[in-house]
């Protein structure tokens, strides 16, 4: 992935923190004919995995050869030249996208083990639940019914050899057109607000929250 210096990202503890709270990823593999991709929800096991399951149907869960990718995304959002500054100076400026993701390589390790895929479906499943009013588990489903479905899947494992990470956030622009991007986000859908907040640590006047 391309990451100019100043789309660095900031440090290791936003990666961390990045993978930690993802939702679904893509798994990149390949096949020894071309690329096969999947898109999976993932749970990141510190210090360097990424942990999740397939459908036995899937083949993609045999693809452990040579380099896996798991592509991350953090918020993502549209900019307008009209949220810069610059643009009423000389208007020579055009439309960018800002976004943060990862880029995370590493060798895929298949477990075709009930044990192991049901101890992951339960972590996936407090992970997603536990905030809700009434929180679904894994026991509440017939044990049969469960058991037939482990059947169904099989465990992944990404065990992680290097990441690249980018953080897109306008800090290539001036003071004044990162505050005008971030004020013309801050009113929009939630994910331009959550773009929006990812860019405070870039604004040199902090931002006034309604």
């Amino acid at each position: 992935m391309y990451v100019p210096a100043h789309f660095a990202a900031p440090s290791d503890a936003a990666v961390h923190e990045l993978l930690s709270n993802a939702g679904a990823s893509d798994l990149v593999t390949w096949d020894g004919q071309g690329m096969v991709a999947t898109t999976l929800p993932l749970l990141f096991s510190a210090p360097g995995s990424l942990l999740g399951h397939v459908a036995r149907n899937n083949t993609q869960w045999r693809h452990t050869a040579g380099e896996a990718l798991v592509i991350v995304r953090g918020p993502d959002a549209y900019v307008s030249p009209s949220s810069y500054a610059t643009k009423r100076e000389h208007g020579r400026v055009v439309p960018t996208w800002n976004y943060i993701t990862a880029h995370v390589y590493g060798t895929l390790v298949a477990h075709d083990d009930p044990a192991w895929t049901e101890d992951l479906v339960r972590r996936l499943t407090d992970r997603h639940e536990s905030a809700r009013p009434a929180p679904w588990s894994v026991d509440d489903a017939p044990r049969p019914f469960i058991e037939g479905q482990l059947r169904a899947i099989v465990g992944i494992e990404l065990a992680i050899t290097r990441i690249e990470a980018k953080w897109k956030l306008s800090q290539n622009r001036s003071a004044e057109d990162i505050s005008g991007v971030s004020a013309s986000l801050r009113t929009g859908t939630a994910a331009e607000r959550a773009v929006a907040a990812a860019m405070d640590p870039f604004l040199t006047v902090p931002p006034e929250h309604p």
